[in-house]
């Protein structure tokens, strides 16, 4: 295929059950000086439980999905509450900042198997020991992941060739 001087994979490699495979074999087609703009799931104490639930819900009934979906629309309305914010603007302009309804990201966050998550720092370490220096990050901690992990953002910017 060659390489290319901008290389974009937007909340893919965490889904390919082989989350350093994914990163080594995207980053072998970045060219030198170009960049490699990713979002990948962020670790959390919660990633084994997440990580069953995924599982789980891949092979469940509709029917059992319903019923996973409407919990988590419940601790997400709970979460929102706790955090002082309306669950309906929440849910109102959802699709104009994320691209998708509610409804089809909920699904898709409980549904997202195979599920893998990395450190913002396992993410330097890693992308360093391929060549690659870091442009602009946008990261977050979330310490618990009650409600899920998120993405976590990174642009890097390939400095030698790959190893």
């Amino acid at each position: 295929m060659g390489s290319f001087n901008i290389v974009y994979s937007w909340g893919v490699l965490h889904h390919t059950g082989d989350l350093s495979l994914a990163i080594r074999n995207a980053t072998a087609l970045v060219a030198p000086g170009g960049l490699f703009v990713c979002a990948l799931y962020r670790r959390t104490l919660l990633d084994p439980l997440w990580i069953k639930e995924k599982r789980w819900y891949a092979s469940a009934s509709p029917q059992a999905q319903a019923r996973m979906h409407a919990l988590y629309r419940g601790a997400l309305r709970l979460g929102l509450l706790a955090a002082g914010r309306s669950y309906s603007a929440h849910e109102l302009g959802y699709k104009s900042r994320r691209g998708m309804s509610l409804n089809h990201d909920i699904h898709d966050w409980l549904g997202g198997y195979p599920y893998e998550s990395i450190s913002s720092e396992e993410v330097a370490r890693v992308l360093a020991s391929l060549g690659f220096e870091p442009v602009r990050s946008f990261t977050r901690k979330t310490a618990v992941g009650l409600l899920g992990s998120g993405c976590d953002e990174y642009v890097f910017r390939r400095v030698t060739e790959a190893p």
